[in-house]
């Protein structure tokens, strides 16, 4: 494990969202008529090019709680003062979050724990949880899978306590954790189509909601074409995109534009790729004027630097 690791996740997120901000809501079609090939601004919000959403403010506040001892309540305080205090914006406030995380913030902000703040219902599977989980990867690489999945869970569960938006979650950190272990990409594709169904059984989790995830369990999403490929808000069609993006391109920059120019939710695609193309690709290969262009992108390796120093004892 190296700093720029942890660089690669932080500013690959940030970057794929702020790719996607300026075209948010866009569909396919429209896109398509002028797709997305660099860093550009305005659009939909009329903000400044390199401007990251929720995404990777989220991301920021989860990574910024590990920079100190792991605990539920520091993350969840962080996206209070995030919504309500603007920290960790990119410009000094928020323009942009989801109905159900917006809902969990304000439970956590009026008391509620934060493992029972997350909506439990079925119609809150938006991406809101699963957007933001990468960092949480240097906290559990090295943990047992029950402990990487009670954790994973638990960080879920602050906004989107639904199993099928933790599932969601665990299998993007279990991919992550395969590539950061440097297995070839298809490689941990296969290897979680065989552990994490068995593991989930092993949980007695509910088969039908194991099923959900029949597209990656037990196909290869990577050969459907793009027609096929979903990119709403809806945490299974983000999870099954960027791994759709990541195994149909061979560098970073290709994968965060596929990702975006999938439209709908293309921050949340973009971001959601970012993390996991960061990791196979390292750091080096993140196009360096788009780092530039990112907020705050000098906090941001700031906040690495600090999250290595306490998880690595550096």
């Amino acid at each position: 494990m190296n700093l720029n690791t942890i660089k690669s996740v932080l500013l690959g997120v940030g970057i794929g969202d702020a790719l996607g901000v300026p075209v948010e809501f866009k569909s396919r079609k429209e896109i398509n008529k002028n797709p997305v090939r660099d860093m550009i601004g305005y659009g939909t919000y009329q903000l400044p090019p390199g401007t990251f959403s929720d995404d990777s403010s989220l991301t920021f506040c989860l990574a910024e709680a590990l920079t100190a001892d792991f605990d539920l309540n520091t993350i969840g305080q962080n996206f209070v003062k995030w919504c309500y205090y603007n920290f960790w914006t990119p410009r000094g406030h928020v323009f942009d979050i989801g109905i159900a995380t917006r809902q969990a913030i304000d439970r956590i902000s009026r008391g509620t724990t934060p493992e029972a703040a997350g909506g439990m219902d079925i119609s809150s599977n938006g991406n809101g949880s699963l957007m933001r989980i990468a960092p949480l990867l240097f906290y559990i690489s090295e943990k047992p899978i029950h402990e990487r999945y009670a954790i994973s869970k638990s960080v879920s569960s602050i906004t989107h306590r639904h199993i099928r938006s933790v599932i969601s979650c665990f299998y993007y950190l279990e991919f992550a954790r395969l590539l950061m272990e440097q297995k070839d990409r298809f490689e941990a594709y296969t290897i979680l189509q065989t552990n994490i169904p068995s593991y989930l059984k092993s949980l007695s989790i509910n088969p039908d909601e194991i099923s959900v995830f029949n597209r990656l369990f037990e196909n290869k999403i990577y050969e459907l074409p793009e027609e096929s490929i979903f990119s709403s808000g809806y945490v299974l069609h983000t999870l099954e995109a960027s791994l759709w993006c990541l195994l149909t391109t061979s560098n970073y920059k290709d994968a965060v534009l596929k990702a975006v120019n999938l439209g709908e939710d293309s921050d949340t695609t973009g971001a959601v790729t970012g993390g996991l193309a960061g990791i196979l690709y390292g750091f080096d290969t993140i196009p360096a004027h788009w780092m530039r262009q990112l907020a705050r992108h000098e906090d941001i390796e700031n906040l690495a630097e600090r999250m290595y120093k306490k998880l690595y004892n550096h």
